[in-house]
């Protein structure tokens, strides 16, 4: 492997540290694009002019309080994320409750995702050519005001499934420019060995908020109204963003980017990618079990209505018991480090997800208890995805190239959920709810026993 140069893109602090109107400071005589994929921080070290020089997952200096940058930004994350779990179970529930249709229910989760598949990678371009930290404020904060109008419109009265729809489109697009620049960041804000770690604290979050969050939107939905949970999911975007004002965050700007047009901006970001085949082909697998699994998102609520008789509390339960599983699974994958067959831990992974949606589909009308139990065994192998793959990811794409690599992959996964959740929906409303799922475990099992049999793939382990 080789070394990681410095000195390759054009770098800049976040725009608090630079002059005038804070955009990012070129290089006068900006360095060639690196050609590396590969990371190698032992070899930057040994190169470095001084041992003490601490350095990034990217090979860049580190600086000394990242724990402290690192903790600025996630708690304005996990406030925003808190909040607006909350509203998009509200959301959820009350097309559930007004419609009772698994179409509609699949077509609002397509609302919410395909603007993310169609737009990230356009989004991964924006990440490489400007500041990151000014990309993820503007996201934030326009989602907040997205949900501020939204509430506004709910205490008028206008409360409509056009309106909600709006608000997912809306939404997603402003998912589609922050999470390319924000996993494009990550490696330049921590050490390499804590990289993984980094990359499961996105979905511990998510768990600790899918614990409380639905079964706190349902109360907020039920005693102060639908408007009350959108003025807070404004409030929490204004805690992410004041978050992310408070953090240091450096960005990496390719030179060769500015010059090229959009069509070859997205080329040099395939072609980082498709560089390694292995990794090409586990992107290619995870994006089809994401068809796979989308659907289940969507239909666990109906599940939990239609077969199990329950209600909304009985639903936030079972989302609460997803959130249990994923947050036990990302504490164990923190806490181990992932090991080194990160590949070979998706694989498994998909396996175990297969055999517990499988296993939820031969349930009877009173088996509700089991179905909890297998929600939150099936959560436990959900957070094993999508750490590995974004950190083998990172570390065989060049920094300059992450925001459009990011790009793409967020774009793999935004647009195979979607399909996924159109299809499942119309499988779901012919064969039935409970078959949908024994017929979705089955197809994920499948996946997960091939995923890892192509040699390139098991190399990303060597």
């Amino acid at each position: 492997m080789t070394e990681r140069s410095p000195h390759s893109p054009e770098i800049a602090d976040d725009p608090s540290a630079n002059a005038g109107d804070g955009t990012p400071t070129a290089s006068s005589a900006p360095a060639a694009p690196r050609h590396d994929t590969t990371r190698d921080v032992a070899a930057a070290e040994a190169a470095a002019p001084s041992a003490t020089v601490p350095l990034s997952a990217a090979g860049l200096p580190l600086a000394k309080n990242w724990l402290a940058i690192i903790a600025f930004i996630w708690a304005g994350q996990a406030a925003s994320m808190i909040t607006s779990f909350a509203a998009g179970y509200a959301v959820v529930w009350y097309v559930t409750e007004s419609t009772g249709s698994a179409l509609v229910l699949a077509f609002m989760n397509i609302a919410a995702m395909l603007p993310i598949g169609l737009l990230s990678p356009f989004g991964g371009i924006v990440a490489d050519k400007h500041n990151r930290k000014l990309i993820m404020i503007a996201a934030d904060g326009a989602v907040g005001v997205i949900s501020l109008t939204a509430g506004l419109l709910i205490l008028a009265g206008d409360v409509s499934i056009p309106l909600l729809l709006a608000v997912c489109v809306a939404r997603a697009v402003g998912q589609a420019f922050h999470t390319p620049a924000m996993m494009a960041a990550m490696p330049m804000l921590v050490p390499d060995k804590h990289l993984l770690r980094i990359n499961t604290l996105d979905q511990l979050l998510a768990a600790v908020a899918s614990i409380g969050a639905p079964a706190f939107g349902i109360f907020l939905y039920t005693t102060l109204g639908f408007s009350s949970v959108m003025f807070l999911d404004f409030a929490g975007a204004c805690i992410a963003v004041a978050g992310l004002l408070l953090a240091k965050v450096p960005t990496v700007i390719d030179p060769s980017a500015e010059r090229q047009h959009v069509l070859a901006n997205l080329r040099d970001g395939w072609r980082a990618v498709a560089k390694t085949r292995g990794l090409l082909l586990l992107i290619g697998g995870v994006t089809v079990g994401m068809m796979i699994f989308g659907p289940l998102s969507a239909m666990c609520p109906l599940m939990t209505y239609n077969h199990f008789g329950g209600n909304g509390y009985d639903a936030s339960i079972g989302e609460a018991a997803f959130g249990v599983g994923m947050l036990v699974g990302s504490g164990i994958l923190m806490a181990w480090g992932g090991g080194r067959r990160l590949a070979g831990l998706i694989a498994v992974a998909a396996v175990i997800v297969g055999v517990c949606t499988a296993v939820c589909g031969l349930l009877p009308p009173d088996g509700f208890p089991v179905f909890v139990l297998m929600m939150g065994t099936m959560a436990v192998a959900c957070a094993w995805f999508n750490g590995p793959l974004l950190t083998l990811t990172q570390r065989h794409v060049p920094d300059e190239k992450m925001g459009r690599a990011m790009g793409l992959l967020t774009a793999a996964m935004g647009l195979a959920t979607p399909i996924g959740v159109a299809i499942g929906g119309v499988l779901a409303e012919q064969i039935g709810i409970a078959p949908f799922f024994l017929v979705d475990g089955l197809a994920c099992l499948a996946l997960g026993l091939v995923l890892y049999l192509p040699k390139s793939v098991r190399a990303l382990d060597a």
